[in-house]
């Protein structure tokens, strides 16, 4: 059985990335999750236990989060939990693990910037709805990128994997994108 969880936490450790030998990226770092609560009695936050975790990221995850996250900054990650019992000679333990499905900064405690990447812009515009892979191509939404201050910019992106006289895969990695969220 495999259990779906969210979780927020701090980036314990500087994430690690490899690439196995079939060329499969992956990105794991150590999660720590501490609850807090407020005490009123001596009016001030009191933190809990503290929870860790294993993130381990596949794919265009891995290369996204290995870009993006580092030690230290709060995140929130949603995946599936395993729990797993260890032995080592004479010791043993359990190590609980969490396979990221999605994986970003905690916005309750700062400000992040989004660059879509190129391949995996690739791979989700079949996804969008028409409307919306007509503004990625160049629509004219213009809401879509704004040039005010304190505003991002359509110039703040970078070309990941865009081949030289590419420019619709350059327009696409220096736009940001905007998501609709339906109430």
């Amino acid at each position: 059985m495999t259990d779906s969880i969210t979780l927020t936490g701090l980036v314990a450790t500087t994430p690690r990335h490899l690439v196995t030998s079939e060329g499969l990226p992956i990105t794991s770092f150590r999660l720590a999750s501490t609850q807090r609560r407020y005490d009123r009695g001596s009016q001030k936050w009191i933190d809990g236990e503290t929870n860790w975790y294993t993130v381990t990221a596949f794919r265009q995850l891995a290369v996204n989060v290995v870009g993006s996250v580092n030690k230290g900054q709060r995140v929130v990650v949603s995946g599936k939990l395993r729990v797993r019992d260890w032995e080592s000679g004479d010791r043993a333990g359990t190590t609980v693990e969490v396979d990221a499905d999605a994986l970003g900064h905690d916005l309750a405690w700062g400000t992040s910037v989004f660059t879509r990447s190129v391949s995996s812009t690739v791979a989700n515009d079949a996804d969008l709805p028409s409307d919306r892979a007509a503004v990625l191509e160049g629509g004219d939404d213009s809401s879509a990128t704004t040039d005010e201050p304190g505003e991002p910019s359509g110039e703040s992106g970078g070309e990941l994997g865009a081949e030289p006289g590419d420019e619709l895969a350059a327009a696409r990695a220096k736009r940001p994108v905007e998501v609709a969220v339906p109430f």
